[in-house]
């Protein structure tokens, strides 16, 4: 590891010759200062590794639909996870602890794992992702428009912050891959060891698609350079930096998309209900603690501000100093007992302390804690930290004014928080949004009220809001954990992005584009039928047919059925549905809804499964579900009905030996009027059983 940092870029790894590496940067241990690897770029082919992700990276990828993709996503997070002791290996020379790294690399196998199991229940098994209702746009219906997502045709370039380099990078890496779009990630210097790792284990696995994912290990101060319309730029780090790459001819006119996750005064509010002796006080201090030293404070998302009333300032203090004592061990993570380790490296330790410094000058009284070198327990006993160390101990800063601003926009990015006071919940509100826009703030109270007030004030300055209460203190997964499935963003100073949030990150590595066009051709072009298009009836019976026979437009087109007065009387008595409007002519006749008693909507559905079921054995499994299912015209006593059911999408499986067919179900009466429209849902083999099977 004491060599150049390898990159991986157009299909093969790349270090430079021996000449360009006498430049290169040094990554040292954050525990104990030994040289662990040196990084440099120097005379690496940038624009080369961009368009080879643009075309053979886009066309290998273009090769998959979703569900093919989201399967190899669960084979890579298999995959890291038979090899996470290597990964771990390498984590400890950052600082991190067995639980930092279980947060880091744990985490970010499960966004894997998380992101395939939601592609393939969310997305279709196709490569067009249909968004929204279609749009009727002419009076007979033979002009439409709907919204399809297809994937952009650039390069996802993944920038990432030190912190969390591989959590961070594949929460970055799985929506992009899932919506089709190559990857190149370029990973932080101090801790671009880790992410190697998990890039070399992927490659070694054979699963990458060729060109989906990059490696860049260094700095590239021209990136934005040989950026173009189609590219997407994903950035996590200083919000100085990332103003500065926003202004960018790029980003500004050419079309490059820039999303960011910046610094952010994060901030938990101790509810007025939540005082000394409460599990929500109880929950608050522990959360605060955790805060503080889980990844030695070094989170976009840890806890910057403690905003309590200010009755339960000093107890909140006194809460927090007690726990420290009792739980936080500082020192090497190799070392037995740890269970907070340094900061990333010398210049970040510098850097905390320095922020520190300006936090005391506005005001900020250490209550907790010392920018004194602190005595730490290393590998090989218990000393005083040595001078090659990034090592910094948890502090707490009292502010008295609680709208000093340097509480509001001084950030040190380590275990540091501040405490300030409120006397009333607008107050609290009102610190919060000083923060000028946040990732996440939580907040600790049982008292609904209370919550509901704080949430109206503070929801729009925060990308997420958690409520913590002696109902999810035990299962929360905290202040400072995203998790794939909500957004994780916020507004302004935390950079106005959002990742993550399920399918909705996938999203963002496509484009949203309205078609117009005849059923014919919105079927042809989105997968799905539409009404209007082709459709063939007669002949076998669609649900006769296996998947690798059923074509989208197959139909069946039923004979119709008379509703009697006895049998709305007889589905009222065996179901128990004796709403007035199908038993009592007079209030039935009375709701404006209603020309008198009416089916009801449920025995209309029941008998439209019994129009059009085939009902032997075949190649239909079972019904899954109904789904948008509305009653427009009421049925009454002597109507009749009959149905139309068409396949509408097919969507076979990858793993497994049947897939999902969703069919179009219409009612209409004698007179051809819409009864009722839904969608059914059925699970179909691929194959026919063989005769005899």
């Amino acid at each position: 590891m004491t060599e150049i940092l390898p990159s991986y870029v157009k299909g093969e790894w790349w270090t430079p010759d021996a000449a360009a590496g006498a430049s290169a940067h040094e990554v040292r241990d954050a525990s104990t200062g030994e040289l662990v690897a040196r990084v440099s770029t120097e005379g690496l082919d940038l624009p080369g590794a961009l368009e080879y992700a643009r075309t053979v990276g886009h066309a290998s990828l273009g090769e998959l639909t979703f569900h093919q993709r989201a399967v190899l996503l669960k084979q890579m997070a298999v995959a890291l996870s038979e090899r996470k002791p290597e990964l771990y290996e390498l984590s400890v020379r950052s600082g991190a602890t067995q639980q930092d790294s279980w947060v880091d690399i744990d985490g970010g196998i499960g966004v894997l794992f998380t992101y395939s199991s939601k592609g393939r229940r969310e997305l279709p098994n196709s490569r067009v992702y249909v968004d929204g209702a279609v749009e009727s746009l002419s009076k007979d219906g033979s002009f439409l428009g709907r919204h399809i997502y297809t994937r952009l045709p650039g390069v996802a370039v993944q920038i990432n912050a030190f912190n969390f380099p591989v959590w961070g990078s594949l929460e970055k890496f799985a929506p992009a891959f899932l919506a089709g779009m190559p990857t190149l990630v370029k990973p932080a210097t101090p801790t671009g060891y880790v992410a190697e790792g998990y890039v070399r284990i992927l490659v070694e696995s054979g699963l990458l698609p060729e060109g989906s994912l990059q490696l860049v290990s260094g700095s590239v101060p021209d990136l934005f350079d040989h950026l173009r319309l189609g590219d997407l730029v994903a950035f996590t780090g200083s919000a100085s930096t990332a103003e500065r790459l926003r202004t960018h001819e790029s980003v500004q006119t050419g079309g490059v998309r820039f999303t960011v996750e910046t610094d952010s005064i994060n901030a938990s509010v101790l509810g007025t209900d939540a005082v000394a002796g409460t599990p929500e006080f109880d929950a608050y201090v522990k959360q605060l603690v955790v805060e503080m030293t889980s990844k030695a404070g070094q989170k976009c998302t840890a806890i910057r501000r403690a905003i309590v009333p200010d009755a339960s300032v000093d107890d909140v203090i006194e809460a927090v100093r007690a726990r420290i004592a009792e739980r936080v061990v500082l020192g090497d993570p190799r070392a037995e007992g740890v269970t907070m380790g340094p900061l990333a490296s010398k210049a970040q330790q510098e850097e905390v302390l320095r922020q520190v410094g300006k936090l005391t000058a506005a005001g900020g009284e250490l209550v907790i804690g010392s920018t004194d070198a602190p005595t730490v327990t290393l590998a090989h006993g218990t000393a005083s930290v040595a001078s090659n160390g990034a090592f910094v101990a948890p502090m707490l800063l009292r502010f008295a004014d609680a709208t000093a601003p340097a509480v509001h926009e001084v950030e040190a990015f380590g275990p540091v928080a501040s405490i300030i006071g409120y006397s009333s919940l607008d107050e609290a509100s009102a610190l919060v949004a000083r923060g000028g826009g946040s990732l996440v703030t939580s907040v600790a109270t049982h008292d609904p009220e209370v919550a509901m007030r704080l949430a109206s004030g503070i929801a729009a300055y925060n990308g997420r809001v958690l409520f913590l209460d002696r109902d999810d203190a035990r299962s929360s997964t905290g202040h400072g954990s995203p998790v794939p499935h909500l957004v994780h963003g916020g507004p302004g100073r935390a950079g106005g992005g959002e990742e993550l949030g399920g399918i909705r990150a996938v999203l963002h590595h496509m484009q949203r584009t309205a078609v117009q066009g005849s059923p014919e051709m919105l079927t042809a072009l989105t997968g799905v039928w539409h009404q209007g298009a082709a459709a063939r009836s007669g002949g076998e019976h669609p649900f006769r047919k296996s998947l690798a026979e059923l074509k989208i437009g197959d139909q069946v087109v039923s004979g119709s059925r008379t509703v009697t007065l006895e049998d709305i009387e007889t589905f009222a008595a065996f179901t128990g549905d004796t709403f007035y409007a199908h038993m009592d002519e007079a209030a039935a006749s009375a709701n404006p809804f209603f020309p008198g008693r009416v089916a009801h909507g449920y025995l209309l559905v029941s008998w439209a499964a019994g129009l059009f079921v085939d009902a032997a054995p075949g190649p239909v499994l079972a019904n899954s579900g109904l789904e948008n299912l509305r009653f427009v015209t009421p049925v009454s006593p002597g109507d009749s009905i009959r149905v139309e059911l068409t396949a509408k999408q097919i969507t076979p499986r990858e793993t497994d030996d049947y897939g999902e067919v969703r069919w179009d179900a219409v009612l209409r009466n004698q007179n051809d009027e819409l009864v009722a429209s839904y969608d059914v849902l059925t699970l179909v083999a691929k194959e026919l059983e063989p005769a005899g099977a």
